[in-house]
Formats: structure tokens, sequence, C-alpha cells
């Protein structure tokens, strides 16, 4: 049996008069990748934000484990519940190990240590062990990008939620940073991504959602959801990317 990791429950979430989210139900099981497709303002970045309690829901709920997330400590929830964001939210003033330690060292108590030691084995993951000292602000985008997936892989988190991962990055760049998430699904990682690259989302993942409106409108494997389509906004938003 799947061992679900987190189950959201009737999630619903506004801005203003603007419903976001409408009851959604949404759940991610243990070595899942699900990719959320869907265009802007559908409401996938708000349900990972949701998910992750970088926003706060209206209403429903979110399990972890089969606990409700608000009576969890926040930093220790996000550490097992990691986000990688489009913009990277590097920090400036630190070089890239430094990046890499600062959580492992003030949420989870490691030793400079042996943070370092984590830091450098996750650097080398994604290849960036080699610009381990360099400031993060003379880093390219998808250098930056790289370097964010292994800060939060330094947490060890049991699942990892992307938001456009590739969005603010040259096409260039694009392949790179697919390439060590990719990689990372071979390894059984557990993960959500938000993403507009089609072919990625169905070469990777398990489970594929179709968000629209604020609701899922579709889900199910990559072949049902892309080539099984049953519903017509799935159907129009598909037609527009392989057109």
């Amino acid at each position: 049996m799947e061992q679900t990791i987190i189950k959201v429950d009737h999630l619903k979430k506004s801005f203003g008069k603007q419903e976001v989210l409408k009851e959604v139900n949404f759940h991610i099981d243990k070595g899942e990748v699900i990719s959320i497709l869907g265009s802007s303002g559908s409401g996938k970045s708000t349900l990972l934000r949701c998910i992750n309690l970088l926003e706060i829901p209206d209403g429903g709920h979110i399990y972890f484990h089969q606990d409700d997330v608000k009576s969890l400590e926040l930093n220790h929830y996000r550490s097992k519940v990691g986000m990688v964001f489009q913009s990277f939210n590097l920090f400036d003033n630190m070089n890239v190990l430094e990046n890499c330690m600062i959580g492992q060292v003030k949420v989870l108590k490691r030793s400079k240590e042996d943070a370092k030691a984590k830091a450098l084995f996750y650097l080398e993951k994604v290849g960036m062990k080699a610009f381990a000292n360099k400031p993060s602000t003379q880093l390219s985008g998808g250098q930056k990008q790289r370097v964010a997936i292994a800060r939060a892989l330094c947490m060890e988190p049991e699942v990892l939620l992307f938001d456009e991962p590739t969005s603010a990055l040259d096409p260039e760049m694009v392949e790179e940073v697919l390439k060590v998430i990719q990689d990372l699904a071979k390894e059984g990682l557990t993960m959500a991504i938000v993403t507009h690259e089609m072919q990625f989302a169905k070469d990777v993942s398990k489970r594929v959602i179709f968000m629209d409106q604020g609701v899922i409108v579709e889900e199910g494997s990559p072949q049902e959801v892309f080539e099984q389509t049953k519903h017509e906004r799935t159907k129009a938003f598909l037609h527009r990317f392989n057109n």
C-alpha cells in the first residue's frame, strides 16, 4: 500500500475577493513524482505555497503523516517538506557553501563540520562542488538554481516542492536544472513540481495534475493526461503547448 506523506483536504485560499483555490483535494505518496500543470493564475503555485505554509489556507486541512500541519513546529515541518523557488532565494551575503550550511546548523542543529560535509556531498550531486566558495551573486541563473536544490537537499526532506524551477532561467540553462531534477526522480525522491515543461512532465512524472481556475480538472498517469485527455479545458491547454 502507498504511504501518503501529504494529504490536502478541501483546501481553500482567497486573496481579497479572488478565490484562488476552491475545495482542492490532493495527496503526495512516498516515492511519487507529481507534475502540476495549468495556466498562470490557475492556483498551482498557491497550492504549493499553502502546503509549505508560506500562505495560510482559508479553509480545509493539510496533513503530514496524519498530523494536521497547523499543530507542527513550523521550521521542523519545513525541513521535512522542502521548497525550491523560481527565483532561487539564495542569501546574497553568503557564498555557496554557507547557503547550504545555514539551515542545517540553525534548524537541524547539526555541527558546522557535519553541515559542511553534507553541503559538499549535495553540491557535488548537483555539479556545483567546485563553486563552494564562490559568492552566490556571481553565479548564473542555472547555477543558482542548482545550489538552491542542493540547499533544499541538505535538509534531507521527505518531500521536495518545486515552484516553476526553470521559469526564471535562460533557455540554455533550463536543461541543466531539469537534468538534476530528473536524476533525483530516478533516486526515488518524492517531489511535486509546478512546471510548464511538458516533455519533462511526461518523462519524469508518475502522476500529472492539471489545474484550472482553482480546481483540479484532471489527474492521472502522463499517458492518461497527455494522450487520453478527458476534459476540454485540459485539451485546450495542451493544444496551446503542442502548437
